[in-house]
Order: structure tokens, then sequence, then C-alpha cells
């Protein structure tokens, strides 16, 4: 598979509560979400974005997971792990070049370590952040995802690496979106059909977010998590962009996913 697509998929549901997803709304009730990670299909090599949720906590939350599984639940079977869904598609963890990951929490890092022979892209801010973090936010960091040995990891530097084009060609593009998490990434991708395609990832969990009527749940700072969803706006318009936000269960159920595609 060498041509250029696009492939979304999820690794179950989070079943958690809506002032999770939207700060101090909702009253205590539940919310659903799905969790996504992506695959870029690339003649100089696959890239995987995200990971999803790691196929041990699907298997034990409590054990790995830890506290943090009574707050966001598990919907998942292990054949919902991201590398058992890309080898449906004949696509072998060897044949992905690139682990690109917009952060390191707990619902995007099922693939770390995984893909062996990948470069794993990752903000050294947010790498550095995983594994000292603030008491608040610990929780949403599993070490055993990120404490994995003989991963080769590519560290960018914030806004002195500002739109890293990975191939080099302008098919995939990081954004530095901090707020969400400290070294927060969103991605912006240029399909040869679709054109611009815009993940926000976490810097937008829902349009709610994204139309800046409510602030995200979970933030490292509330001003940056505003002012980089005004930053991933003004792309959106000036490329025209196509916009998938990171956890929108209305939205991403009208999203073609694999063995569907982009192209």
């Amino acid at each position: 598979m060498t041509d250029i697509r696009l492939y979304m998929f999820q690794t179950g549901h989070l079943n958690l509560k809506v002032h999770n997803i939207k700060m101090n709304e909702g009253n205590g009730a539940d919310y659903r979400i799905p969790v996504p990670f992506f695959l870029l299909t690339h003649p100089k090599g696959h890239t995987l974005i995200d990971g999803g949720i790691a196929v041990e906590a699907a298997r034990d939350p409590a054990k790995y997971w830890g506290p943090v599984s009574e707050v966001f639940k598990i919907e998942m079977d292990e054949s919902e792990g991201c590398i058992e869904q890309i080898e449906k598609l004949g696509i072998k963890p060897e044949d992905i070049r690139f682990a690109l990951f917009s952060h390191l929490h707990l619902d995007h890092t099922g693939s770390v370590g995984r893909i062996p022979t990948a470069t794993h892209i990752v903000q050294r801010s947010e790498f550095e952040y995983a594994k000292n973090p603030d008491w608040y936010a610990a929780g949403a960091y599993i070490r055993d995802d990120i404490d994995r040995s003989d991963i080769n990891w590519h560290f960018l530097e914030g806004v002195e690496d500002d739109f890293y084009d990975v191939y080099g060609d302008g098919t995939l593009t990081t954004v530095f979106t901090p707020g969400h998490a400290p070294g927060h990434m969103s991605v912006m991708l240029n399909l040869p059909n679709t054109g611009p395609l815009l993940l926000t990832i976490d810097a937008a969990y829902t349009t709610d977010h994204w139309e800046e009527r409510s602030l995200p749940g979970f933030v490292s700072s509330a001003v940056d998590a505003v002012r980089s969803v005004q930053k991933l706006r003004a792309l959106a318009d000036k490329t025209e962009a196509m916009v998938v936000t990171g956890h929108d269960p209305d939205e991403w159920s009208k999203l073609k996913k694999a063995p569907d595609f982009y192209s």
C-alpha cells in the first residue's frame, strides 16, 4: 500500500461524565465518547497518529490504569487495539515508519512500544511532563505505557518546531497546540483528493470547544487551550480544511471508518 490514505479507527469508548469533557457542565450526567486513532499511509512509510487505549487496559482496567479507571470507564475489546486493527488492513507493525503522539494521556498511548522499529515523535515538553506531572494530572499518564525500552524517540521543541513537516512534502504537519496538555499537538494533513484535513485531537474535544462555547474538562492551562483553538480556527479558515474534533460522539459518527478511508 503506497498511495496516500487516511484511515480513522477507534479503540472502543470511554464512559464518563459531561463535566469531564465540558468544564463545569452537565450536572453529573453521563457521557460516552469514542477514542480515535489514525493511520496515514504514505510512499515513504506509514504514520500511526496516536494509539488509543492500550490492550492491557482493556484486559484489566483497574490493574493497568489504577483508580482513574473508576472515572474513565473503558468499553473496549482487546481486538480493538490499534495494532490488531491495522493488521486487518494487511499492514504490519514493521510497515509503520513514524508513531506520532499528539500528547501522552492514557487514551492516546496504546501504541507506544508496540511498533519497535518506528520513530516515536512527541513534544519534549510533553514527554518530560509525563514523567513528572503535577498532582492533579498524574492519573492521566500511565507510566507503563511510556516507560518502554528500546524506543526511538524524536523530540520536537514547541514553537521552534511549530508546523513540523514530517515527510517534507506537506502531507503531514504538526501544529503546536498546548493547553489540554503542556506539549499537545494537532495535525494538519493534505490529502490528494480530500484536500486539507485538520485533526484537532484534544485541542478541541468537541464542536462546543471548537465553537468556543465550552472549555475542555481537563486542561493544563485554560488560557493556552483557548488560544490554541483560536490558532486552529484561523488555520482552518485559511486552508478551508475539513475539521475533525477529538472525541465528539455525534461528529465522529458521521466520518468514514476503516476499512473506508480519505484519500
